[in-house]
């Protein structure tokens, strides 16, 4: 693992096509970060790719619970 130092407004570029760049560092230990990736580079919060992989997991061993992969999906949306 690479570990690198950065302040707001700095950013770090990989494989020459995704910029991570440091928006604010809030004062307790959040840190907002934007990513810019090519629309065919899938970006997502490891928690809802472990998720996924978990649904995905469950669906190829025939244990799913459709209804509470729905629930879960709902769970997600932003509220109107």
């Amino acid at each position: 693992m690479l570990v690198l130092s950065r302040k707001p407004n700095e950013s770090i570029i990989i494989d020459g096509r995704i910029h991570i760049r440091v928006l604010r560092v809030d004062s307790g230990d959040a840190v907002r970060i934007g990513v810019e990736a090519p629309l065919e580079i899938r970006v997502m919060r490891k928690e809802i790719y472990d998720e996924i992989m978990a649904n995905n997991q469950a669906a190829a061993s025939g244990s799913v619970d459709m209804a509470q992969i729905k629930a879960k999906k709902l769970k997600h949306l932003p509220q109107i």
